[in-house]
């Protein structure tokens, strides 16, 4: 195969987006996903629609994918897809496919962590964004994961602190549920957010040791607080909704950069990398680059459209992993809980 001609097919299928990519040599080609609306009904991800929900997208976005890269699937050089962690259903969808794929076309068949591929997001060849050097500081935040990883090269990677009950963007969506707002609400607070006072109202802080993270109790903080204020007020939340945004989202920046800066003085490591769909959140985006003058960090932030769950990344560790000749087998199946 020549070196200058590598095409991988990523596929992402952990939750509830399908996604395809196609990269070559580095540099994506194309990133198609599909979203699925039909869980805002339900305020949250209904697992057996999503999977339901994959096996009708997946074969479109493929094909789409490959044609917006300009290339058939007899060029492609192998396929790369997500083994998880994930919901299993939605998983099973994808990993499925990636196999009879590979196989139909005789290429090598890879499987990409989904919480690495968040990281080497950073690693897609993008005009305007720099690679974070190793070792460096990863702080992956999503629906589903709150982590700090020390990144020591492409592989190896350790998790020194992680969320002991919800994940920050469950934080999000439960609060913005108190709030009355529509799922996801992460963004919708972001949004209120920018014109709201964000130390209007204060919740305290969960106390965990170590580099650990917990918002558990942060969401229970402020159920009490919305049901004492309305029963004093029942035009609380509609009055107040900015200001009650702008504070939650304050608090929340607030628990992750703490624990952030605390990472980065044990490890004395000053470059720091964000991933995960929460990084979307303009409020942490500027509360990690205001930690460059603060804290002499130097920072990097992904493009957009690679911080939530998309091919992109499952395709830039499939090319990497390629150039290994890291391949898996058609026994390999899907993992649910897979860890870093």
């Amino acid at each position: 195969m020549n070196s200058q001609n590598i095409y991988i097919l990523g596929i992402e299928s952990s939750c509830d987006d399908t996604a395809a990519a196609v990269i070559h040599n580095g540099k994506i080609l194309s990133n198609i996903i599909a979203n699925q609306k039909i869980h805002e009904e339900y305020g949250g991800v209904v697992p057996e629609l999503a999977s339901r929900a994959h096996q009708q997208n997946i074969v479109p976005v493929v094909d789409q994918a490959l044609k917006k890269a300009g290339i058939t699937k007899d060029q492609l050089s192998a396929v790369a897809f997500t083994k998880g962690p994930g919901l299993m259903g939605s998983l099973l969808v994808g990993t499925s496919f990636a196999k009879s794929l590979a196989y139909g076309l005789n290429i090598p068949l890879i499987d990409v962590n989904h919480m690495q591929a968040h990281i080497l997001a950073h690693f897609i060849d993008e005009e305007g964004f720099d690679k974070p050097p190793f070792p460096f500081l990863a702080m992956t935040i999503s629906g589903g994961h709150t982590q700090i990883v020390k990144v020591n090269n492409h592989f190896d990677m350790e998790v020194i602190g992680e969320t002991i009950d919800d994940a920050v963007g469950e934080a999000f969506d439960k609060s913005g549920k108190l709030l009355g707002l529509g799922y996801p609400a992460g963004p919708e607070i972001d949004k209120r957010a920018k014109i709201g006072n964000p130390k209007a109202f204060k919740f305290s802080k969960p106390k965990v040791d170590g580099l650990n993270f917990s918002f558990s109790g942060l969401k229970t903080a402020i159920l009490y607080f919305i049901q004492r204020e309305v029963k004093n007020n029942p035009n609380f939340i509609e009055e107040n909704l900015n200001d009650i945004c702008a504070s939650i989202q304050y608090t929340i920046i607030g628990i992750l950069t703490e624990k952030l800066k605390k990472a980065s003085k044990e490890t004395s490591i000053k470059h720091i990398a964000i991933g995960g769909g929460v990084s979307a959140n303009s409020g942490i985006r500027q509360a990690l680059k205001d930690g460059e003058s603060k804290h002499g960090w130097t920072t990097y932030v992904p493009k957009f459209e690679f911080t939530t769950d998309n091919a992109a990344m499952i395709a830039i560790v499939g090319y990497l992993k390629y150039l290994d000749k890291d391949f898996t087998t058609q026994n390999v199946m899907a993992s649910a809980r897979l860890k870093i």
